[in-house]
């Protein structure tokens, strides 16, 4: 293929430079003396060349073009320039003006790629200038000032001919104190397509219009019942606000023919910012978010940009696909891990965004591939790979760029990107007049490669997954251009996958070996795949005895899926810090159940019962799990008859239960008992709690001392009765007696008013209404032993 240099013959030739150079010699030999006499004179071909001659290296003055309009002109067209030149030189440059500059045809892609290398290199061939009135004049430019300038040049006056691409040069040209003849001091190369009327066979071009950022969201909830999400930082909110990079993509997305490819994590994380959300405070504290009407305003948006066009979900979380191939796959679990991110993609690119998504299409790093990656992107359901030329390279010689699916067995389609349009836009884009130069070298690109054969061709540009603000709006500028071109239409993602392929194309994966090295040194390691595989089997421990598992299931799945996404990419110390801070919550969780410590217990008897109390702190219940108390001596202390017994164990949150064990001892001694959580699939759970029973068997000889002195002490009771009630009774006897001695007494009045009373009294008959006596007559002999007395 022939290359720009082939085509640029506009400086003077050796033999032309030959002829002047001897004509100036003979001119100037009866002046010889008198040109001793004066300044420095410049060179022979430099005198007298048609175009100012140029000095060596990048020049020392520096031309940026800001601005080229039409990128893509018609035949009725102005073409305008606008930019700055600059002096970056030690000498002040006089009579200085900036022209334009038509250059060859460059009808090769590699010819494109050797002028946009040498832009501002002065050496090189750059064509003849456009014309005087078509020029900006500078009386001079000292060194450090910049001086801006705008040349407008009519199509019809540039001379085009044929359709394609043309070198267009602004150069500046001057003279210096050192040089004092018209030299090009400085220029800038740029590309003009031309094609002013339609193609006949227009080339399909497919643009990728990425949604994606770095992981934001943490595992970590509120224990309130909507689950407040708490984010590890509040960088989000700066992308989606007015201006930020999510925000321009959006925008300038919205308007243009394009196949939108979106991360469902992004969208999740979006939505959760649309109610109350938690953003790391001060230490350890969080505080909430504040930025929940820019959330809302964004999801409309994006709502709105993407109705009615086609949108590619990527598995939640954009899972690094080579890092799982090359270091994940011999982990246990791995591959599970992207078949859930898969299947949860739809469902939540639908509920946010009321669309239903693609979920055929793996997207790995710089569409870089080999075997391993092909087999682990479509393990998960996906049928096609978006892979890119740089790495999947034509083997055949082919003259021209081939379409883009190429059919790798297995049912799977290679839609392989163009690296040159992909990576057109990557770098610096800050500056007008690099976004200018990528624009203008993206055309032609697109233009040449329309233009190698008239064959129908799908071609699909799939740029860096984060573009910047500013590149992405290059991105559009760009875009926006070809999509009102004549070379190309536009075409979605899903169409360009089942165009017909090219049977010229190479369709065999680059082995691994051909992997680039630079990216593989930022792979995810195998430690992240073991740190993932050990919070998981931790999860599935703790879910199996959860009431609610969703709550817990949930925020840590997601989590996971992040932790293997591509974003973590040359952040290593930050992921790490990521994984461990989920893990870190989890055990946090894990340990809110637990069983409570206890002391040494003393068991007095052959049988008592030992309380174990298992304490939950979650705000949900658990249940499933079960209490097994084991004795580490049998033969001295059994639990329920046996080594150990076990109790299921259900506690509420916020809650308590203490779970009783009926024990019997044979031997006294101290016995070790440990008590430990059990799932119900036989799994341990959380940590064991172990104490001493210290046995004390009451013998035979002790029971007979206790009886004895239980007898003693009855006996003595028995005997203070006894005593207490005689001498009651001989107190009675003695009153008895003395009552006897005053009634035989006659000087006594009133004991004889009452015997009279008494005799005149006993002979008379009862009377029918006299009370009969409610006690037998008072006995005065003492009463026998255990008989009551009434005191």
């Amino acid at each position: 293929m022939a290359e720009a240099a082939d085509f640029q013959g506009t400086s003077p030739s050796p033999a032309r430079r030959w002829l002047r150079r001897t004509g100036a010699l003979l001119t100037g030999v009866p002046l010889l003396t008198g040109l001793l006499q004066l300044p420095a004179a410049p060179p022979a071909d430099a005198a007298g060349a048609d175009a100012p001659q140029a000095a060596s290296g990048a020049g020392s003055v520096s031309v940026s073009v800001d601005t080229l309009t039409p990128g893509a002109p018609a035949e009725d067209d102005t073409v305008t320039v606008s930019g700055t030149v600059t002096n970056k030189g030690k000498q002040t440059v006089t009579d200085a003006h900036v022209g334009l500059r038509v250059g060859p045809l460059l009808n090769t892609r590699s010819s494109i790629d050797s002028v946009a290398k040498n832009s501002t290199d002065v050496q090189n061939a750059f064509g003849s200038e456009v014309g005087d009135k078509y020029a900006e004049e500078f009386d001079k430019l000292t060194p450090g000032v910049s001086r801006p300038f705008t040349i407008s040049v009519p199509v019809n006056k540039l001379d085009l001919g044929q359709d394609g691409v043309y070198q267009l040069t602004v150069a500046l040209s001057g003279q210096t104190s050192a040089q004092q003849w018209e030299q090009v001091l400085g220029v800038q190369r740029t590309f003009l397509p031309w094609q002013p009327d339609a193609a006949g066979t227009k080339t399909k071009t497919t643009f990728l219009w990425p949604l994606i950022s770095t992981v934001h969201m943490t595992a970590e909830t509120g224990s309130d019942e909507q689950q407040t999400p708490v984010f590890h930082d509040d960088d989000l909110a700066k992308e989606i606000s007015p201006g930020g990079r999510l925000d321009r993509m959006v925008a300038l997305g919205k308007d243009l023919d394009v196949t939108w490819v979106i991360d469902p994590d992004l969208l999740a994380s979006v939505e959760a910012m649309t109610d109350r959300y938690e953003v790391p405070g001060e230490g350890d504290d969080t505080v909430v978010g504040s930025h929940q009407a820019v959330a809302k305003r964004w999801l409309t948006e994006v709502q709105e940009a993407v109705a009615d066009k086609e949108v590619v979900a990527l598995p939640f979380g954009d899972p690094d696909l080579a890092s799982l191939a090359h270091n994940g796959t011999s982990v246990s679990g791995s591959l599970s891990h992207l078949k859930e991110a898969t299947d949860v993609a739809s469902s939540t690119v639908d509920a946010i965004l009321h669309v239903k998504p693609s979920t055929d299409f793996a997207w790995p790093v710089d569409g870089a591939v080999d075997p391993s990656i092909v087999k682990v992107a479509t393990s998960a359901g996906a049928d096609k790979v978006i892979a890119r030329s740089d790495t999947f390279e034509e083997t055949d010689g082919l003259s021209y760029t081939p379409s883009a699916p190429r059919p790798i067995g297995g049912g799977t389609t290679a839609v392989v990107a163009d690296a040159r349009l992909s990576t057109a836009f990557r770098g610096d884009m800050t500056k007008a007049s690099t976004s200018t130069l990528a624009v203008q070298r993206f055309l032609a690109q697109s233009l040449t490669l329309g233009l190698q054969t008239g064959k129908q061709r799908s071609v699909v540009v799939a740029p860096q997954r984060t573009p910047s603000a500013s590149q992405a709006q290059t991105m559009a500028e760009a875009l926006t251009i070809l999509q009102d071109g004549t070379w190309s239409e536009s075409q979605g993602l899903v169409a360009a996958a089942k165009a017909q392929p090219d049977p010229a194309a190479t369709t065999r994966v680059p082995p691994a070996s051909a992997y680039p090295s630079s990216l593989r040194k930022h792979e995810l390691p195998r430690t992240t795949f073991e740190q993932i595989a050990r919070t998981q089997a931790k999860l599935d421990k703790f879910k199996v005895i959860l009431s609610d598992q969703s709550r817990v299931v949930t925020p840590f799945g997601r989590a996971l899926n992040r932790e293997m996404s591509v974003s973590w990419r040359g952040r290593q110390s930050e992921a790490a810090i990521y994984r461990s801070g989920v893990e870190a919550y989890l055990d946090t969780l894990l340990g809110q159940v637990r069983l409570i410590d206890k002391s040494e217990t003393k068991l007095s008897g052959r049988s008592a019962t030992i309380p174990v109390t298992v304490q939950n702190n979650l705000v949900q219940g658990v249940e499933h799990l079960v209490l097994r108390l084991t004795s580490t001596n049998p033969t001295r202390l059994e639990i329920g008859g046996d080594a150990y017994a076990e109790r299921p164990v259900a506690v509420s949150g916020g809650h308590s239960q203490s779970v009783k064990f009926t024990t019997s001892a044979n031997a006294n001694g101290r016995a070790t008992v440990v008590a430990q959580l059990y799932t119900q699939d036989g799994q341990k759970y959380g940590e064991p709690v172990t104490f001493d029973v210290k046995v004390t068997e009451i013998t035979a000889t002790v029971m007979l001392v206790i009886g004895g002195g239980v007898l003693l002490l009855v006996l003595a009771g028995f005997r203070m009765y006894t005593q207490r009630k005689r001498a009651a009774a001989r107190e009675a006897q003695e009153r008895d007696h003395e009552a006897d001695e005053d009634a035989d007494d006659p000087q006594n009045p009133e004991t004889a008013g009452e015997r009279l009373t008494q005799d005149s009294g006993a002979d008379d008959p009862e009377q029918p209404s006299d009370p009969a006596p409610d006690t037998a007559p008072e006995s005065a002999d003492p009463s026998g032993t255990g008989e009551r007395v009434d005191r």
